[in-house]
């Protein structure tokens, strides 16, 4: 299988698929958000160069259990695509990058490599195009807040404020939360439940205007 592919679902809808190295981390990326990374170790700089080389993207996955150094970790088995935005090596050995999130895939299969890179057979979560619906937009002005604070670099343009799915990951990812709590959230098929679910925590601490 080729790092990009197609399988059909039992109602002969295309389902797509990929081929593709996991980097498993304590923290969850969300689609559309930017994660930046610090990466030294042997493996993940080779798979950050041939990512670079040939375009292509990695997964990011919250750690299930292991750690983010050494052995191969278990990964939950939903994660988000990502591709390096910027990069930089101001000291020899040590990659600085910004990953920007992609779509978001579920896991169908995993091995470990000899230089114990995970690569995993992946599955792309469909992801269509909800409105904002009028009643949540009270979550917008606190939104708008944390994004004019953060800024362009962690906030990047465009900023989708009438789409459902973007407004619940942008929200999401600055929650002070577990990370156990964020990788539900990521993992809801239905962005309006997700919506739902942070305006009632955000009510609650009286968050919300």
């Amino acid at each position: 299988m080729g790092w990009f592919d197609f399988m059909r679902s039992p109602d002969g809808a295309a389902i797509e698929t990929l081929r593709i190295p996991l980097f498993p981390l304590n923290t969850v990326l969300f689609p559309g958000g930017v994660q930046p990374l610090k990466i030294f170790e042997q493996r993940y700089l080779d798979m950050a160069a041939a990512c670079l080389k040939e375009n292509t993207p990695f997964g990011i996955c919250l750690i299930d259990a292991g750690a983010e150094v050494g052995e191969a970790a278990v990964p939950h088995t939903v994660g988000t695509l990502a591709r390096i935005a910027n990069w930089e090596m101001e000291q020899l050995g040590i990659l600085m990058i910004d990953a920007l999130g992609g779509r978001r895939f579920r896991i169908l299969d995993h091995e470990v490599g000899a230089d114990k890179l995970l690569i995993a057979s992946v599955e792309l979560i469909a992801e269509p195009e909800v409105p904002l619906p009028q009643h949540r937009e009270r979550l917008l002005p606190l939104l708008q807040r944390v994004i004019g604070d953060l800024g362009p670099a962690r906030m990047p343009e465009p900023h989708r404020y009438d789409d459902a799915a973007w407004v619940g990951y942008r929200l999401t990812e600055v929650l002070p939360v577990q990370n156990l709590a964020k990788q539900k959230l990521l993992e809801l098929e239905d962005p309006l439940s997700r919506l739902e679910i942070l305006e009632k925590f955000l009510d609650q601490r009286k968050l919300l205007g």
